[in-house]
């Protein structure tokens, strides 16, 4: 699986980013049910601003539409009498205003504030006011009975009853069943501005048919069973004005105007009830029964209020509990992903130390020849011994890698200097044989003439010199010093004279004069080999007809600089940065290049003195080895110490201490 493009890079990164998804997810879930439950809420407490923006001018509207009925019945039952049609008029023009009013109210108002059902039953009651005209001139033209007007305009004030049961349709539970209560109690106001326009259009009619009568009669019970059914259902506070205007006079002189009603029958209830009282007591009860819903849904409105006020501290509450959850949870995630970062960056950092520092240092104190202490150089994490999850099990199989790798360092080491002193006693006894045979072959070239004898002689002390200085070889690759010592300076001429002579090809190397300069006593063995090393290259990598040629010269600072140039092929960039590495950092070379030793045991020979050896291209192909003496490698010589000087003698007196470091006492 790939990771795409700006994945995160570190361990606390991907903790974070596996903490921050989830909690992403929570808050949208927690945003989406807190919209949601508070969105229900807040339509609560918008209720009665909606209602009185939107409803009150809906109901006013369906108000003046019912007395527009009333005087509409009594002018068709009155016939020809024109009073009846100047109140009717006079009316629909107070009832044009209050349906322009309510049309300007649905059309301009804050309709955002509303759901789909609410405008839906807005734009239906404003339609179904445009039928008002179409009823209107039929009625001027007497077109139309007074009691199918009566219908006809019941159905025009029918949609009123659904835009207050939709505006209190967000209220849930008891507040829905409130708010239904309401609305179905103002539909006793509709039943009593019915009876007055049925009983208008009778009295003016003079007479009242029974299908007419019969639906008086249905009326008025329907008023009643409304009533009785539903003023029961309201809160105490809304329920105790209604049983307030039963008791009081007004409620008495409606019941009784509609039971005279009932029992006039059709042929005298025109007549039943004076036009007067009836009048008056129907316009006061519609009036109050106005009075009375309103009153009831404004109690509605302000308990669906204090209800969503209610439920909306508690959203809040719980809101506010969900953030602080939310927030602990992503704190502690990062809590937690910092405490694990920091427990693998000391792994990290542990890691680091191990390889940058300690190891490197251990392998340093352990190539100086100290002791080493595993146990103490590996020490554990801090804590990590008490930490028994993942990361503490990785910290101490760490440690224990660690451990292992000192104490594999320390065991190599020792094994190392197990092998350099296996190769110490082995070079130190060839040593002395080598002194040893050196000193037979020179007594026996002193006593013997024949020439033939004494070539052969020379060969034999040609190749135990040779013999000697890879005896030598061994001895400085094993970290200790060749036994030969002088006692005093050395001519730098003898010194390479002496070296040349340790080569098998000694013939092929030309060596120029020299300026009569010194090399001190105690560097005399080391220059000697370290020159021999290099002739001996020069002449290996050159063709064997060609010669290897020196240059010397002093210094700019006081040293001597002696070059030597082969005529082979050269060496290649890398093969060159390769060979200068090794001259400059002998302790880094690896053994197992054992092409390159002899340049091995030049850069320690030098190291050990501070001689300065650079390789570069020769102009005659090859490759020039250039050895800079310094002022503390070279020493005046005295009077007495010439190109002649007896070396044998030195070396005479060296061979005890030879022996003795070889631990051989062979005879």
């Amino acid at each position: 699986m790939r990771w795409p493009i700006g994945r995160p890079t570190t361990v606390r990164a991907r903790i974070v980013a596996l903490a921050v998804a989830p909690v992403i997810a929570l808050l949208a879930l927690w945003s989406f049910a807190m919209w949601s439950v508070t969105g229900e809420l807040r339509a609560l407490v918008r209720v009665q601003g909606v209602y009185e923006d939107f409803g009150t001018p809906v109901d006013t509207a369906v108000g003046q539409i019912q007395i527009e009925r009333r005087l509409s019945a009594a002018y068709l039952g009155a016939g020809h009498r024109t009073d009846t049609a100047v109140d009717l008029l006079e009316q629909q023009r107070r009832t044009d205003r209050a349906v322009g009013a309510m049309r300007d109210a649905i059309r301009d108002g804050d309709r955002d504030r509303l759901s789909g059902r609410q405008r839906q039953v807005l734009d239906a009651v404003a339609e179904s006011s445009g039928a008002l005209e179409s009823l209107r001139r039929r009625v001027l033209s007497r077109d139309i009975t007074w009691d199918r007007a009566v219908d006809e305009f019941g159905a025009l004030v029918e949609p009123g009853f659904d835009v207050q049961s939709s505006l209190t349709s967000r209220q849930a539970g008891q507040l829905a069943r409130e708010a239904q209560v309401v609305t179905e109690l103002v539909r006793v106001r509709e039943f009593v501005s019915r009876e007055d326009a049925l009983v208008a259009g009778a009295r003016a009619a003079g007479t009242l048919t029974d299908r007419q009568y019969d639906t008086l009669t249905a009326t008025v019970e329907h008023r009643r069973v409304f009533e009785r059914t539903y003023v029961p259902d309201l809160p105490a506070d809304s329920r105790a004005l209604f049983e307030e205007f039963r008791r009081g006079d007004l409620y008495r002189e409606l019941t009784a105007s509609e039971d005279a009603l009932l029992r006039a029958g059709a042929d005298g209830a025109g007549e039943a009830v004076a036009a007067g009282s009836w009048r008056t007591t129907t316009d006061r009860a519609v009036e109050r029964y106005m009075l009375l819903c309103t009153e009831s849904a404004v109690n509605a409105a302000e308990r669906a209020r204090a209800f969503a006020h209610r439920e909306l501290a508690r959203a809040v509450a719980v809101g506010v509990l969900g953030l602080v959850a939310v927030g602990l949870s992503l704190w502690q995630a990062l809590r937690g992903a910092r405490r694990i970062s920091r427990r693998l960056e000391a792994l990290r950092d542990a890691a680091d130390v191990l390889t940058a520092r300690q190891l490197p240092d251990v392998m340093a104190r352990l190539s100086a020849g100290e002791e080493v202490d595993a146990a103490v150089e590996a020490l554990p994490l801090t804590g990590a011994e008490a930490v028994t999850d993942e990361i503490g099990q990785v910290g101490r199989s760490f440690d224990a890698a660690r451990r292992a790798a000192v104490e594999a360092a320390v065991r190599q080491a020792a094994l190392r200097r197990g092998m350099d002193a296996v190769l110490l006693n082995i070079a130190r006894r060839n040593q002395a044989l080598v002194h040893r045979q050196l000193k037979l072959v020179d007594t026996l070239e002193r006593r013997t003439q024949d020439p033939d004898v004494l070539e052969e002689l020379f060969r034999i002390d040609h190749l135990t010199t040779r013999m000697r200085r890879h005896a030598e070889g061994l001895i400085i690759l094993s970290g200790a010093a060749p036994g030969r010592r002088w006692r005093r300076p050395v001519p730098v001429a003898d010194v390479v004279s002496s070296a040349v002579s340790e080569i098998e090809d000694y013939a092929r190397v030309e060596v120029p004069p020299m300026e009569r300069l010194g090399v001190a006593a105690d560097a005399v063995a080391d220059v000697a080999h370290l020159v021999a090393e290099l002739v001996e290259n020069a002449t290996m990598f050159s063709p064997p007809h060609t010669r290897v040629t020196m240059r010397t010269g002093r210094a700019a600072r006081g040293g001597f600089v002696l070059e030597v140039d082969d005529r082979g092929l050269g060496l290649s960039a890398e093969q060159l940065d390769l060979a200068r590495r090794t001259l400059t950092r002998p302790d880094d070379f690896d053994p197992t290049r054992h092409e390159r030793l002899g340049l091995y045991v030049v850069g320690r020979l030098a190291a050990r003195h501070g001689i300065q050896v650079t390789l570069s291209g020769s102009p005659y192909g090859g490759t020039t080895a250039a050895v800079l003496l310094p002022k503390g490698v070279l020493a005046p010589l005295d009077a007495e110490t010439d190109g002649a000087t007896d070396h044998g003698a030195d070396e005479e007196a060296d061979e005890a201490a030879v022996r003795s470091a070889a631990g051989t006492d062979d005879p």
